[in-house]
């Protein structure tokens, strides 16, 4: 990294991290997170770019160069051959399964059965490698055939190759043209993680009503695996907050959200912040009736992406106090609109709920990807024109906290512990048995959280 590109960086990064803080900064970041407009002005399809690395990663510095001034962004992909290796159900894929010009589609329906939360509670890697993978991925229905075998392997070969893409692309972000990252690695509430993995919609819904126990049960059985791979994925220097996407809250009745949603969900959110991270939460649909709860939490923590279907102004003023807000940009305006609507609505915003900070412009969680090129300009001009808090720079990036000693985070789970294998072959170990664990613990780790993310 050049010095240049050095101070680009860090000052793009210390107004991130200012803004998620509440703290003063020079102007209204614009850290938008998903921008599915980059891929569509690349000239590739979404099939081009999720099979082919070198031009995913080409589109997203192409992307930071036509748009020096976006401190932070991401386009929300996925290398499809990780997909293709299983023969996974619960994705349509661009040029296999659907258009190469669109985009990725999950399947959500009742991949788990009514009757199953036992087996799950009790035994979840179990419950996934005997019923549910045989059901989800296609190469695996045939279990313990050779070409399940081939599939796992192939599996394991992509999860190393997914991670060196990965940061392949950030060191090019953040090396050639200094852009920080809006998030990295993932938690989810637990209840979003059964209901869009296993139950679905239509069937959790349903399950809060006939066996409630059971869907409180699993969320609180699940919780742990969840933080932990939120931690394994997440930033090391916790200079990018945690990403979490919730999805069901906006179908829920503030008591449905406050018996099935908050409880394990905060207690997620909660564990992650006291490690030391921040978080960055798309707040899917209307989330009006639950947002009080957000305030709860500790001030400045918390990044939230406000959806179109929510009132922004009033998001400011439930909770935009303690958090920081982004959104306000209709995107049936970016799509349809001129950039003079576009000016005036930013101005709107700067003066009101982007006056004294806490608040970045978006679409409604992203900017779809049909917005027009004239209207991302003027939703940049307009930030230049309108959101400028001082003539100074922006503030210097800072350095998190340690993780402190006594927290106490859930243990990586593994599937076969050192001490079952060492037992089993009558391992004396002459040498150094910690640095024979240490790879075995981190391996198996590492294929625990693959199973139970598929």
């Amino acid at each position: 990294m050049s010095e240049e590109i050095k101070k680009l960086y860090n000052e793009r990064l210390g107004r991130f991290q200012a803004a998620i803080a509440l703290e003063p900064t020079d102007r209204v970041p614009l850290i938008f997170n998903t921008v599915y407009y980059a891929e569509k002005i690349s000239g590739y399809t979404y099939q081009q770019i999720m099979y082919d690395p070198q031009i995913w990663a080409q589109v997203e510095v192409d992307f930071s160069k036509k748009y020096p001034e976006v401190d932070t962004f991401r386009t929300n992909l996925v290398w499809a051959p990780t997909w293709d290796i299983l023969n996974h159900q619960l994705w349509r894929v661009p040029g296999r399964d659907i258009p190469p010009t669109s985009l990725q589609q999950f399947v959500e329906k009742e991949w788990m059965k009514a009757d199953e939360y036992r087996m799950f509670i009790e035994d979840p890697v179990g419950y996934r490698m005997e019923v549910y993978l045989p059901r989800v991925l296609g190469e695996f229905k045939e279990k313990g055939t050779v070409r399940s075998y081939i599939a796992f392997l192939k599996a394991g070969f992509a999860q190393g190759l997914v991670a060196a893409m990965n940061r392949e692309r950030i060191s090019r972000l953040e090396n050639e043209v200094g852009v920080p990252m809006p998030c990295m690695g993932g938690f989810t509430a637990p209840f979003d993680y059964i209901a869009d993995n296993y139950r679905g919609l239509h069937g959790i819904m349903r399950d809060m009503f006939r066996q409630p126990d059971n869907v409180l049960e699993a969320c609180e059985a699940i919780l742990p695996d969840l933080i932990s791979r939120a931690l394994a994925s997440a930033d090391p220097k916790k200079r990018y907050p945690i990403f979490i996407a919730t999805h069901k809250p906006c179908f829920m009745s503030p008591k449905q959200f406050d018996t099935f949603y908050w409880p394990t969900f905060k207690k997620g959110v909660l564990k992650l912040i006291e490690a030391g991270y921040t978080i960055r939460v798309f707040l899917e649909g209307d989330w009006s009736a639950h947002w009080h709860h957000l305030a709860e939490l500790p001030k400045g923590k918390l990044l939230c992406d406000i959806d179109n279907e929510a009132d922004i102004f009033k998001a400011k003023e439930a909770f935009g106090h303690q958090q920081c807000i982004t959104g306000g940009i209709p995107n049936d305006i970016l799509i349809l609109g001129t950039p003079e609507d576009i000016k005036q609505r930013v101005k709107l915003l700067c003066e009101t709920v982007g006056k004294d900070g806490g608040w970045a412009p978006n679409g409604g969680g992203h900017i779809p990807e049909n917005t027009k090129p004239e209207n991302f300009r003027a939703l940049i001009d307009a930030i230049l024109e309108y959101g400028r808090y001082s003539d100074g720079p922006p503030p210097e990036p800072k350095q998190a906290p340690p993780t402190p000693e006594n927290l106490d985070l859930p243990e990586p789970k593994v599937i076969t512990p050192w001490e079952v294998i060492k037992e089993e072959n009558g391992w004396s170990i002459p040498g150094d048995e910690k640095l024979i664990k240490y790879w075995w613990d981190r391996l198996e780790s590492m294929a625990y959280n693959w199973v139970m993310s598929q």
